[in-house]
């Protein structure tokens, strides 16, 4: 099966399937796991989500990188994750993330396309995941607790 970067997304946060949020039984249901994957940027600690900015930077925020199953599903499947992701919100409701593309970094040292949703928010003050992994963050932020 070819890949379009087009019918690519690379998730990074409550979408990965070791998150264990409702969310990701929605990829699991319309995408295919391509690979562990990359994308250059910062990840940051929002409190309740993680934030992820672009950024002209050797820091890397890990995720997965998917591909739609069923092309022809593609636009629908994606505008639901687009509700999930704030969007489009409703009238005087913040828009948390936007969809873009993005270069993706794959474990063979070759890249590809896909789309990201980055945060569109202010991080100012927020802690930085010095990692780029939020599963591993959380699971070190859960083991520190008394």
């Amino acid at each position: 099966m070819e890949h379009y970067p087009d019918q690519q997304l690379f998730v990074y946060g409550s979408l990965r399937k070791g998150f264990q949020h409702p969310a990701y039984e929605y990829i699991r249901q319309y995408f295919d796991f391509v690979a562990d994957a990359r994308v250059n940027g910062l990840l940051y600690d929002m409190g309740e989500y993680p934030a992820a900015i672009p950024a002209d930077t050797d820091k890397t925020i890990i995720g997965e990188l998917y591909v739609i199953r069923n092309a022809d599903e593609f636009d629908w499947a994606i505008a639901q994750l687009d509700d999930y992701e704030g969007v489009d919100p409703e009238e005087g409701d913040e828009k948390l993330y936007r969809r873009e593309q993005a270069v993706i970094l794959l474990p063979d040292g070759s890249q590809t396309w896909a789309w990201i949703y980055w945060f569109n928010g202010d991080v100012s003050g927020k802690p930085i995941v010095e990692s780029g992994d939020v599963l591993q963050y959380l699971a070190d932020k859960l083991g520190r607790r008394p």
